[in-house]
């Protein structure tokens, strides 16, 4: 995929995260209904109230598995913090905090990358440049 590309994605995924809470429950969504299964993780913090009455809750952390990167974003107090790990066979190489920009700009890279050989990955990168 162009870089230019790249970029357009990168800001698709971007536009919508003023509201920090909405644009993580709108991107885990996104991602683990449009991608391979296995590939996306959400770990959801859940009240008492919220369990009772049969609601979710809001996500705590949205994990995103693909090639040897792994992407988290965790959601702590209404601030972000992300995290990108280098993982050969479920053996963390690295791992760097970055923060949103730079970790949405990795995702866009990875997503690209996977989309040169998934459909699913392709389809993806076309929900959100739509």
């Amino acid at each position: 995929m162009p870089e230019r590309d790249v970029e357009l994605l990168a800001a698709a995924l971007r536009r919508d995260s003023a509201d920090l809470n909405l644009y993580v429950n709108v991107l885990s969504a996104n991602l683990a209904d449009s991608l391979p299964p296995g590939t996306v993780r959400v770990k959801r913090r859940r009240s008492l109230a919220e369990r009772v009455a049969g609601r979710e809750g809001p996500v705590a952390e949205l994990d995103v598995a693909l090639g040897e990167q792994r992407l988290s974003l965790r959601m702590d107090r209404g601030r972000m913090a992300g995290e990108i790990r280098h993982e050969v066979r479920g053996i963390v190489l690295s791992r760097r905090p970055v923060g949103l920009d730079e970790w949405i700009d990795a995702l866009a890279r990875c997503l690209a990358e996977a989309a040169a050989s998934n459909a699913r990955a392709r389809e993806a990168i076309e929900r959100y440049l739509s």
